[in-house]
């Protein structure tokens, strides 16, 4: 498997993403998680990188750029392509999350129904738990029941800034 991994930094904190070797992205999230409010500059530790193609680096530039006018407000769907590895299950839950409106949430059970198992409010959330691809697979906009936020692979600060950030720019357009 030609996978390569990439660091880079952004308004967010810096993020780690890999391609794979379509050059689709197979992964996205937080370089590290407890440091997620320090969105200090990084340096890229050569461990990580494995010979990216120019297909594969370009990819990651559009990535890149596309994450950067999410966090200004300026994007509000993505074009990456992305490689969606998971059970059949998984996939269809990752599919129903991007249907997900931007800057509005939606709750582990809402999935279930929409998915036509009303029952499987759980299993949503295993699912969503193991979403490989952060921001471009919203799955910081699930919620509990309740409204209440419920676990994030980023942190609950992460979860609650990603969907202040998008409200905040909702609000800021109806102006």
């Amino acid at each position: 498997m030609n996978r390569s991994t990439h660091v880079f930094n952004t308004p967010l904190g810096p993020m780690r993403a890999v391609f794979d070797a379509q050059a689709a992205l197979v992964e996205l999230g937080f370089h590290d998680a407890q440091n997620i409010d320090n969105a200090s500059k990084i340096e890229r530790p050569a461990a990580l990188f494995v010979a990216p193609t120019d297909d594969q680096r370009a990819a990651c530039q559009r990535l890149q750029a596309q994450v950067e006018e999410y966090c200004c407000g300026a994007r509000q769907t993505f074009t990456v392509s992305l490689a969606s590895y998971g059970t059949a299950f998984q996939r269809l839950v990752w599919a129903e999350l991007q249907r997900i409106p931007y800057g509005q949430t939606a709750s582990y059970g809402e999935i279930a129904r929409r998915l036509g198992s009303p029952n499987a409010s759980r299993a949503v959330g295993r699912a969503n738990a193991t979403n490989p691809i952060m921001i471009l697979v919203p799955c910081h906009r699930v919620i509990g029941a309740g409204g209440k936020l419920t676990g994030y692979a980023g942190g609950l600060p992460a979860k609650s800034r990603l969907l202040q950030l998008e409200r905040q720019f909702l609000t800021n357009s109806d102006e």
